[in-house]
């Protein structure tokens, strides 16, 4: 496979991480990108492969970085019924349904929406790879709502900069067991895999003080007590962006998401999915520099089911 080298001259005094730098000097790949080339062994400093992101350069550090080119793309594109709400020359922004897997993986290569988006556009962003065309950010399989695509390379890097640096808005209505006694609150607790010890499942997030920070906050939209069982109806507000984070956050203060087949009771409520929504989304145009901002009603099970309640 053919390589792009690109070569770096530190000069001066640095206290930087090679990520970083790296990030800082190649304006067309994201940092996220960066750091997989590094983690991949395509990064060398003085002549010396560094795998480490968090390596510190200094003054003089001779470093190449080879960018590989970008693989054929063998993924279907498929005719799927996309629900659009914005789309221009840069991006697309979109409503994903219930059960709508955002992108192929190992043993699911069809039906995601990534075989749609290829369908509908051939345009997208190719920094996550051939797996993650225009991927920026994700929601899981069962949980519904707002998602941003990026058609170019530059309208990646930005959306991605503006996520890492909690600019974009972002929040999710949902509906968990039990009485939430506190009106507002916020959820401090680091994230990470559960991927030690006797009922360690890779799938499976858990709160951990090894893990990456994740912060939740939260506030009552409404309060239900049919016979015994109690609800609460939340409005969720993420500043950072981890794996199943609030589906976890929620979970660990003894209030799963209703519909949660995995972090919720073992008895759970038989429903397609967990009632977790992203309606609303916004972010800086990163083109026309422009605040966007959108709204998503509930999906009509969601809706539903409080009106049930």
């Amino acid at each position: 496979m053919e390589q792009d080298v690109h070569k770096l001259i530190v000069s001066g005094r640095q206290d930087s991480r090679l990520d970083s730098f790296i990030s800082r000097n190649l304006t067309k790949v994201s940092r996220s990108y960066v750091q997989n080339l590094i983690k991949t062994g395509h990064v060398t400093v003085n002549d010396t492969v560094i795998v480490h992101k968090g390596y510190q350069i200094h003054d003089k550090d001779e470093i190449l970085i080879s960018v590989p080119e970008p693989s054929n793309l063998n993924i279907e594109s498929q005719d799927i019924d996309l629900d659009i709400k914005f789309e221009d020359e840069y991006l697309i922004v979109l409503n994903k349904p219930r059960q709508l897997v955002v992108h192929p993986a190992h043993g699911h290569f069809s039906d995601t929406l990534v075989n749609g988006l290829l369908g509908h556009t051939k345009f997208l962003s190719n920094i996550n790879g051939v797996l993650r065309p225009g991927i920026v950010h994700r929601i899981d399989k069962d949980t519904t709502g707002l998602l941003v695509i990026a058609k170019t390379q530059e309208v990646h890097i930005d959306l991605a900069e503006q996520f890492r640096n909690h600019q974009i808005t972002r929040r999710y209505k949902v509906l968990v067991h039990g009485n939430v006694i506190q009106n507002v609150g916020t959820i401090n607790l680091n994230i990470c895999r559960s991927n030690s010890g006797n009922n360690a499942d890779r799938k499976k997030m858990i709160v951990s003080e090894r893990g990456k920070k994740a912060i939740t906050h939260f506030k009552i939209l409404e309060r239900f007590q049919v016979n015994k069982h109690e609800y609460t109806y939340l409005n969720c507000r993420l500043e950072t962006g981890r794996t199943h984070q609030i589906r976890v956050h929620l979970a660990h203060i003894n209030h799963p998401v209703v519909g949660d087949k995995v972090y919720g009771p073992k008895n759970e409520i038989p429903l397609v999915g967990q009632l977790l929504h992203a309606y609303k989304l916004g972010f800086i145009h990163p083109v026309t520099k422009i605040y966007m901002e959108f709204d998503q009603e509930l999906p009509q099970d969601f809706a539903d089911f409080l009106i049930d309640l």
